[in-house]
């Protein structure tokens, strides 16, 4: 699962930049993951850095102290994007994790002759590029000489507060995975695979495609080029609602299963820097700032129901072979106070059909089809190979 939040007791000091609300829990809850049957966590995350490397640090401590296998973090790039591997009775998993949506100083680095490497998460770094109509490109241009700044006489292509636009037919925006980390991660799911008997690749991933529920171009290329390097599996999580499931030469993507626990809103201590944006005075705590962040709750995460929909995906092999793969609707309680909601529960009977329903529609563009059977969806697996 997504570990997006961080143990400690508030030993280190909150970095400028962080993933949002600054996440921590109390450190006992690592040994509470394993009791609920938590064994291994994804640590590559938009918060990973939120009490920068002290932060990450203790979390790790704490996450090895409970017994928990994660990967995603490490004190160079290269521990960053080691697999770990979990030993069960049946068989051995691999886990590769890795983040595209992350604050650049969490980003860790290579060492270089005397200087040491940057401690950090595993990236997966990519290029946007804007592409607008000829009309669009003529407004666009007009606007920035306006303002003083200096343009390429071409007028196909410019750059403008830090994007680059193109000129193209329609518009669209057009992702490209950075080819470097593309190369890294695919060698380790390489030498992964063949020391597993199943490989996972796991992305923390906002991006998407115009519409949330749709991720972004980069990230089902990679997706695929993960599964042709030996992964048996790949899950995305981040944008906080599903998105679809894809099956790629028999092999499972889930693009986001959505938020499971998602408990955001009961955190002990927030830093300086979430309050500062509200205008919120010394004397503000934790209420204040949610009250002032979600306007009671009509705006952001307690007002869309999205948000607290999601499912358990639970694949079966025979083998090698996928051969089942069930979802199991979930419920985190949209609607309900904020001390309660955010605890996952399986949905109502109505809730379960919509949520399957909603599944099934953004997995249909992907060539999934996904029925809703006996209160729980069903991935129908074709019998070939898929494409």
């Amino acid at each position: 699962t997504n570990l997006e939040v961080l143990f400690h007791d508030y030993e280190p000091f909150p970095m400028h930049q962080s993933g949002g609300t600054y996440m921590r829990a109390d450190p006992a809850l690592a040994k509470e993951l394993v009791w609920a049957g938590f064994d291994m966590v994804s640590r590559a995350n938009n918060h990973t850095g939120d009490y920068g490397i002290q932060g990450m640090r203790l979390t790790t401590k704490y996450v090895d102290e409970a017994g928990l296998l994660d990967a995603g973090v490490g004190d160079s790039l290269s521990e960053a994007r080691e697999a770990k591997f979990l030993d069960t009775a049946k068989a051995r998993v691999a886990l590769i994790s890795c983040a595209s949506t992350f604050p650049d100083h969490v980003r860790a680095g290579k060492s270089r002759g005397d200087i040491p490497p940057r401690p950090g998460l595993s990236p997966l770094r990519y290029s946007t590029t804007y592409e607008v109509t000829k009309e669009q490109m003529g407004a666009l241009r007009q606007l920035l000489e306006s303002l003083g700044m200096r343009l390429p006489k071409k007028d196909d292509a410019l750059r403008a507060f830090g994007r680059r636009f193109i000129k193209g037919k329609t518009p669209a925006i057009l992702t490209e995975v950075n080819k470097e980390d593309l190369e890294e991660i695919s060698a380790v799911v390489r030498n992964a695979s063949r020391l597993a008997d199943y490989t996972i690749v796991t992305i923390h991933a906002h991006e998407s495609d115009k519409d949330r529920f749709v991720p972004a171009k980069f990230l089902i290329a990679f997706a695929r080029v993960m599964i042709d390097a030996g992964a048996d599996v790949f899950v995305g999580h981040g944008p906080h609602v599903l998105r679809g499931i894809e099956i790629y030469k028999g092999k499972p993507i889930f693009y986001s299963l959505g938020n499971f626990v998602f408990q955001n809103e009961t955190l002990d201590r927030l830093p300086y820097e979430n309050y500062e944006p509200y205008r919120l005075d010394s004397n503000s705590h934790v209420a204040d700032f949610n009250d002032k962040r979600y306007n009671l709750d009509r705006r952001g995460f307690p007002s869309r129901q999205e948000y607290w929909e999601s499912v358990i995906a639970v694949p079966a092999w025979n083998g090698k072979e996928i051969v089942e793969i069930k979802l199991y609707p979930v419920s985190l309680g949209f609607g309900k106070p904020r001390i309660v909601r955010g605890r996952p529960l399986f949905a109502k009977e109505d809730l379960s059909k919509k949520i399957i329903e909603d599944l099934a529609r953004l997995s249909k563009p992907f060539g999934t089809t996904v029925e809703y059977q006996d209160g729980i969806g069903i991935v129908k697996l074709s019998t070939k190979e898929g494409k």
